[in-house]
C-alpha cells in the first residue's frame, strides 16, 4: 500500500469518526434543536483551533449486544483548543453514540484531557449529554465515574472547571458537574436528575415532568445546582466564553486585565440620593453595582437562585473583582439558608483564583422562622462566615445602609478580616434595628408615656442618631472611612490598587473543616 493510499484511508477513518452514530441519528438529534458534539465544540472554540485526541479509540465490551458496534471515538469527543486565544481543554459527550453513556474508554478519554489540563494549567470544560453509566459494561463504567470524580476534586481550586448541560444528565453523570465550579443549562432541552420521573412515580407516587424535576430553571431558581440558564445552545456557548473572560487560567495567574475607557475617578452624583428616606423602603442594589464598576462589566452569577443576595464578576479600572451584595429589593436583603450557601460558594471561588472581593452591605439580619432554624440556618450561615474569614485575597466592604446584628459581622466586617471597610453616611450599624432595640430597652418607659407612639418615635430617633450610625463604628476603627456615596468608585479602585500586593501567612494545616 502506497503512502498516498494510506493517507486516503486516514481521511476515510476521520470521516467515519466524525459521523458519530450515523446520519440518521444525527438527523434525529438536529430535529430536537440540538447540535452534535463536534458542532458544539466548533461553536465554543476559536475557529479552527480544535485539536482532537483519541479519535480512533473504540470500546472494549465483548457482550450484551454492543460487541459488534464499535464506533470510532466511542461516545465522547475530547481535545483542546482556544477561546479568545487562551488554551482550554474540553470534552463533548456524543448522544448519537450509545446515548452518550459512559463506559471504560469514554472515561479514559475524559481523564486524559483532565490530566493534561492540570499539567498545563488551563481551564477544563465539559459539554455533557449522557444517560449515565453504560449498563453493558457493568462495574467498569462505575469505576470510570470514580476516576473522573477524583480528578474533578484534585483540580478544584487549581484550574477553573465549567460544565455545560446540553441534554439529559442522569445518575452518575450529574455528580461530575456538581463538583465543578460553574454549571450552565439550556432551557427546555437540558435536564439533570439522579432518578427520572418514571422511577419517582413508581417509588413515591409523585407525578412530575422532566422539566419540573430537573429542567434549567428548576436547577437555576430552586435547587441552586446550576448557575446560568441559556436560551439555546448558541447562547450557552456565548455564556461560557463570557464567563472565561473573567477567570484566570489557573490558581497562580491573575485574572485577565481588560483596558477600559471608563474614568477611574468617575463619580456618580445619583448615588448621593439613591438610598430612600425610609429605612424600610426597598431599592435595587444592582443600580449601585452597575454605577461603581466599569461600565457594562457586571456579569451576574446565580441570578435566579436566592436573589436576596447578588454575586457576580465585574471590573474596576480593568481589573476583575468578585461582587457580593445584599439585595434590598428582595426579602429586604436578608440572609437566609440559600443566600448563605450562594455567597459562601462564590467567595470561596474568588479566593481560589486570586479575584479580590468587593462587598456591598444592606442587610437587616438573618431570616427568622421555624423552617429556617430547623433546616440549619446556623450551619449554613456559618459557611459564609468561614468563607470570608478564610479568604486571603483583597477584601473591601462598603456599608450603604443597614448592617444589623450577626449579619453585619458576617458580611466581611473589619473583625472578620476585611482589609478596607467604608460606610456611607446613610449606614446604620447596630446590634438590631432602632425600632426593635427601643422596644426592648425602653418598653416600660414607652408604656408609661402620655403619648406612647410619640415617645417611641423620639427614642428611635435618639437611638439612630447616637448608636446606629457609621461614626460610632468609625470611632472604633471598625470602619476605615465614612465616604460620600458618589465617590465609591474611585475609593474602591484606590483601595484595590493599594492591596494588590497583599500577602497573608496562614497557619500550617492540611485543610480546615468547613461547616457543610
Amino acid at each position: 500500500m502506497t503512502a498516498e493510499s494510506k493517507i486516503q484511508d486516514l481521511h476515510r477513518m476521520v470521516q467515519v469518526a466524525q459521523q458519530g452514530g450515523g446520519e440518521e441519528r444525527i438527523a434525529q438529534h438536529h430535529a430536537k434543536g440540538k447540535m452534535t458534539a463536534r458542532e458544539r465544540i466548533d461553536a465554543l472554540l476559536d475557529e479552527g483551533s480544535f485539536q482532537e485526541l483519541d479519535m480512533f479509540v473504540t470500546h472494549r465490551s465483548t457482550g450484551f449486544g454492543i460487541e459488534a458496534r464499535k464506533p470510532l471515538s466511542d461516545s465522547v469527543v475530547t481535545g483542546y483548543g482556544t477561546i479568545d486565544g487562551r488554551l482550554v481543554y474540553l470534552f463533548a459527550q456524543d448522544a448519537t453514540v450509545f446515548g452518550g453513556s459512559l463506559g471504560e474508554v469514554h472515561a479514559e478519554k475524559i481523564c486524559k484531557v483532565m490530566d493534561l489540563a492540570m499539567k498545563t494549567g488551563a481551564p477544563f470544560i465539559g459539554l455533557t449529554e449522557s444517560g449515565g453509566a453504560r449498563i453493558q459494561e457493568g462495574v467498569v463504567s462505575l469505576a470510570g465515574y470514580g476516576d473522573i470524580f477524583l480528578r474533578n476534586t484534585m483540580a478544584s481550586g487549581v484550574i477553573p472547571q465549567i460544565s455545560v448541560i446540553m441534554g439529559p444528565a442522569a445518575g452518575g453523570a450529574v455528580y461530575s458537574p456538581a463538583i465543578t465550579d460553574f454549571v450552565l443549562m439550556v432551557k427546555e432541552t437540558s435536564h439533570m436528575f439522579i432518578t427520572g420521573p418514571d422511577v419517582i412515580r413508581a417509588v413515591t407516587h409523585e407525578d412530575v415532568t422532566f422539566e419540573e424535576l430537573g429542567g434549567a430553571m428548576t436547577h437555576n431558581a430552586t435547587s441552586g445546582v446550576a448557575h446560568f440558564a441559556a436560551e439555546n445552545e448558541q447562547d450557552a456557548m456565548r455564556l461560557v466564553r463570557q464567563l472565561l473572560s473573567y477567570l484566570p487560567a489557573n490558581n497562580v495567574e491573575d485574572p485577565p486585565f481588560v483596558p477600559t475607557t471608563d474614568d477611574p475617578m468617575r463619580m456618580d452624583e445619583s448615588l448621593n440620593s439613591i438610598i430612600p428616606e425610609s429605612a424600610t423602603q426597598p431599592y435595587d442594589m444592582k443600580e449601585i453595582v452597575n454605577s461603581v464598576v466599569d461600565q457594562g462589566s457586571f456579569f451576574e452569577v446565580h441570578e435566579h437562585f436566592a436573589p436576596n443576595l447578588i454575586v457576580g464578576f465585574a471590573r474596576l479600572n480593568g481589573r476583575v473583582v468578585g461582587i457580593v451584595a445584599n439585595q434590598p429589593a428582595v426579602l429586604a436583603g436578608v440572609l437566609d439558608i440559600d443566600a448563605s450557601d450562594k455567597g459562601a460558594r462564590f467567595v470561596r471561588f474568588c479566593d481560589c483564583f486570586n479575584i479580590p472581593i468587593v462587598t456591598l452591605v444592606d442587610v437587616p439580619g438573618f431570616m427568622p422562622g421555624v423552617a429556617q432554624e430547623h433546616n440549619g440556618i446556623i450551619r449554613h450561615g456559618a459557611k459564609l462566615i468561614y468563607a470570608y474569614c478564610a479568604a486571603s485575597v483583597p477584601k473591601v466592604t462598603v456599608i450603604v445602609r443597614k448592617a444589623y446584628g450577626g449579619a453585619y459581622i458576617v458580611m466581611n466586617s473589619k473583625n472578620m478580616g476585611g482589609d478596607i471597610n467604608y460606610a456611607w453616611p446613610t449606614a446604620e450599624i447596630a446590634v438590631m434595628g432602632p425600632e426593635a432595640a427601643v422596644n426592648i430597652i425602653f418598653r416600660k418607659e414607652i408604656e408609661a408615656a402620655a403619648d406612647p407612639a410619640a415617645e417611641r418615635e423620639r427614642l428611635v430617633s435618639q437611638y439612630r442618631n447616637e448608636l446606629a450610625n457609621p461614626y460610632v463604628a468609625a470611632a472604633r476603627g471598625y470602619v476605615d472611612a465614612v465616604i460620600e456615596p458618589r465617590e465609591t468608585r474611585p475609593r474602591l479602585i484606590n483601595a484595590l490598587e493599594m492591596l494588590q500586593n497583599k500577602r497573608v501567612t496562614l497557619p500550617a494545616k492540611k485543610h480546615g473543616n468547613m461547616p457543610m
